[in-house]
């Protein structure tokens, strides 16, 4: 009789099975909390304590913001570095981590600024919180210390007195422009016309000899320097000073009639005393007239034994051509040539005058050209006596000393199609008489007709299109266009152009 075996199964209950959970706002099953993730991301909100207004302060004066604790930076609409800056502002923000920031659109006129920020942060539990807000703030204007002190008096650490005696200012206009185009000017704090001459204000001395540095660099000048104590500590031996730096330019611009000292004619290469002043810049550059050689004047020569010019640009005098003949000497620019002229003022007349010039290249019978008279004028200069008295010399002065060729206007107020900058230079205390002002109009507008006909001196300025106005016409072959007076090339002109420009009178 078989005997039957029995069968057992044993289930395995080793691990006991947990109360299921279930989430009070929602119902759905969790296991060890009382809320789900997704319920917490609704009714947690991290960041709270995180401002939603703040104030940013801006600077009408140099368009700077106030970037904590008390810097001022620039900083354009939208960018970069004002989203950063307003990051800064808030409170607790670095107490949760920065996931986007971008700005939100606004009218300018309204001063306000808003920000959209999408911020992440961990739970107790490990879940990772993400949310968005917006940031509003208000933009108030606030004068920083820099533009506080250029309306105070008195403020400034150093300053650098240009000064220049001569009867116009075609220098200084041509020295503004090289400061413009190399932006020497911006650690300036204030720039005042004066007589003579412009003054420079700095809020450091490093700024201002930097500045002296510069004009070393682009024309001859003497510098000297001197300092004001203002106040002293008597307990730390701290004193505090002021600096000023006179900076004299050299009396000699370019197309100036000059009597060099014969001695000094005869060390810089041997050329004839009655020179032309051809190029001013780090050293002076004469050209002779009737030989066509070149000599160079260094400053420190010069300052030495210094000597002014015979006549000035103002006393040009026009001449029309009768006669020219060339003597196959020269080339290129300079070629020489025996002219003969005659007054325009005298033009018809028996009175004719014959010289040598370095135009014979680009003058023709029936041309107008300036230059200087040499007969009949009184020179009061003690270099131009002993030129006469010179047996070597004497007979070699000639009777006129041509220039340049010179184009006449049919209109005064010729428009151009091109511009250049200006400097905001605040006014003198010394009014201007309506004579001055006339002679200011009248140097302005020859160093204009200078940049047109030197083709090297505009290589060194930055000139900028001249976009006609609404209410202009600028056609080829108008009532204000001259025929022969030269054109320049657009593709020599820029685009950009600031506030500040030279407009024509």
């Amino acid at each position: 009789m078989e005997q039957e075996i029995p069968i057992t199964i044993t289930l395995d209950n080793s691990e006991e099975s947990t109360p299921t959970t279930l989430c009070y706002e929602c119902g759905a099953p969790l296991k060890g909390t009382t809320l789900c993730t997704d319920c917490i991301k609704t009714s947690v909100d991290i960041s709270a304590g995180i401002q939603r207004d703040a104030v940013v302060h801006y600077c009408r004066d140099c368009e700077r913001w106030l970037s904590p604790p008390a810097t001022w930076t620039v900083a354009a609409p939208e960018s970069r570095e004002l989203l950063a800056l307003c990051l800064r502002k808030l409170k607790r923000l670095n107490k949760v981590r920065v996931m986007d920031a971008s700005f939100i659109w606004t009218e300018p006129h309204s001063r306000r600024i808003k920000l959209k920020l999408t911020v992440q942060d961990s739970l107790d539990n490990d879940a990772l919180v993400q949310q968005s807000f917006e940031v509003t703030y208000a933009v108030l204007y606030l004068q920083c210390p820099d533009c506080k002190k250029s309306y105070t008096h008195n403020h400034w650490r150093a300053s650098v007195q240009v000064r220049q005696a001569v009867m116009h200012k075609r220098t200084f206009l041509y020295l503004e422009q090289l400061i413009l185009k190399h932006k020497a000017h911006n650690e300036t704090i204030n720039i005042k016309e004066a007589r003579n001459g412009v003054d420079f204000f700095f809020a450091q001395r490093n700024h201002a000899e930097a500045f002296v540095d510069f004009l070393h660099s682009v024309v001859p000048i003497e510098v000297t320097k001197s300092q004001t104590l203002i106040s002293e500590n008597i307990h730390t031996s701290k004193k505090s000073y002021k600096f000023s730096y006179s900076v004299k330019l050299v009396p000699v611009c370019k197309d100036d009639l000059v009597a060099l000292p014969i001695k000094l004619a005869r060390q810089i290469g041997n050329i004839a005393p009655l020179v032309l002043c051809q190029r001013v810049g780090t050293s002076i550059t004469f050209l002779d007239p009737n030989t066509l050689q070149t000599a160079d004047l260094q400053p420190k020569i010069y300052w030495r034994a210094p000597f002014t010019p015979l006549a000035e640009a103002p006393n040009l005098v026009e001449f029309i051509v009768l006669d020219i003949d060339l003597t196959g000497q020269g080339e290129g620019k300079w070629q020489l040539a025996e002219v003969m002229v005659a007054r325009a003022s005298d033009f018809g007349g028996d009175r004719q005058y014959f010289t040598r010039s370095h135009l014979g290249s680009i003058l023709h019978p029936g041309d107008s050209v300036l230059g200087y008279m040499i007969t009949g004028a009184n020179f009061n200069s003690p270099e131009f006596e002993a030129l006469e008295e010179s047996k070597t010399y004497a007979s070699r002065i000639p009777d006129v000393v041509l220039v340049k060729k010179h184009y006449p206007r049919q209109h005064k107020k010729n428009k151009r199609n091109w511009k250049l900058k200006r400097m905001a230079v605040g006014e003198s205390e010394l009014l201007p008489t309506d004579h001055e002002q006339s002679r200011v109009e009248n140097d302005l507008e020859m160093f204009l007709r200078d940049v047109e006909e030197d083709e090297e001196l505009r290589a060194t300025l930055a000139l900028y299109k001249n976009k006609p106005k609404d209410d202009e016409v600028s056609v080829a072959g108008t009532e204000w266009t001259d025929v022969e007076v030269p054109k320049i090339n657009m593709e020599e002109l820029l685009d950009d152009m600031d506030a500040f420009e030279i407009h024509e009178s």
